[in-house]
């Protein structure tokens, strides 16, 4: 499962779990785009949690929407991620070292207080 849904005016909350295929991960990138419409500075909070290996249609429909999601990037500073797995932590931090002008950090799942806090202190 993946969801998106619009806070306010800046802040997406994403929520990942279970195994995505193609169809899911097309139906979740589509709502990511149509949420992110009119965001300016933004952040995300994101909680995956039992998160399965993606099927390799799935992997395949962000790769090729790959131009679009980085544009995206642009309208968020921060994202932080709320996970049971230390592996997401890592490799979302990962991904903050090496997207321009997003800031990422990971926290377990029963840090939610300090994510939303670490969000906002800009």
């Amino acid at each position: 499962m993946f969801t998106v849904t619009r806070q306010n005016d800046n802040l997406l909350y994403i929520e990942l779990n279970g195994k995505l295929d193609r169809n899911s991960m097309k139906v979740a990138l589509d709502e990511l785009v149509t949420e992110s419409v009119g965001v300016h500075n933004g952040m995300m909070l994101y909680r995956v949690s039992n998160l399965q290996w993606p099927s390799m249609g799935a992997i395949g429909e962000e790769i090729s929407r790959m131009p679009e999601l980085l544009s995206l990037m642009k309208q968020f500073n921060r994202a932080a991620v709320l996970t049971d797995k230390e592996w997401v932590k890592k490799a979302s931090e990962f991904e903050g070292a090496i997207i321009p002008n997003l800031e990422i950090k990971g926290f377990t799942l029963a840090q939610e207080l300090e994510a939303l806090t670490w969000l906002k202190d800009k």
